[in-house]
């Protein structure tokens, strides 16, 4: 890991300590689950929210600002909203992403729970998700919340990260180890 994105993951895992702690002892932990999706979908969606968490253009008040209207807007739990604002007034809003992925897996794993990213060639239906969770569960032994997402690159097949472990079963994958042996071959 780079030395930035070290001391960025640092950062996010203080921060997401301090909430996490926050929200359990105020029995507030479903509301900060609510926040952190929230936030997560804002993100994925709005260009300018990412630009003024990543900008250094805007002075440290008009990010505090901005921050906190965002927060209102959305609704977000007052410890979020003020979390947000002083990361802002400290110029630490661009550890967001790492921030909202620390809180999930905390979250996550308090209660029992595991993530599993799965990129897919297509979306996955109903029974597939339901399958691939009865199947990971079984695997890793903890109750699994899939992280769908779809690469058409892949041509077929699946992609799955849980924690540290990755299961490639994609058809790209699989040409490319093709391709690789017949280099070796000729």
């Amino acid at each position: 890991m780079s030395e930035p994105a070290s001391i960025s993951m640092g950062i996010a895992a203080r921060y997401a300590t301090a909430m996490f702690e926050l929200a359990t002892e105020a029995k507030a932990l479903d509301a900060l689950q609510a926040d952190v999706a929230a936030l997560e979908g804002a993100l994925a969606e709005s260009d300018d929210l990412t630009d003024l968490i990543t900008s250094p253009i805007y002075s440290r008040d008009e990010t505090e600002a901005a921050i906190g209207a965002v927060a209102k807007a959305m609704g977000l739990n007052d410890m979020t909203g003020n979390t947000l604002r002083l990361m802002a007034s400290k110029r630490r809003l661009f550890v967001l992403p790492a921030l909202l992925r620390a809180l999930r897996e905390k979250i996550a794993d308090h209660k029992g729970e595991v993530t599993a990213d799965v990129v897919s060639a297509k979306p996955l239906t109903k029974t597939q998700s339901e399958k691939l969770s009865k199947a990971l569960k079984a695997s890793v032994g903890k109750d699994v919340n899939l992280n769908a997402t779809v690469d058409e690159s892949l041509i077929g097949g699946l992609v799955v990260k849980v924690g540290s472990k990755m299961i490639d079963s994609s058809i790209r994958s699989k040409l490319n180890a093709l391709k690789n042996t017949m280099k070796e071959v000729g």
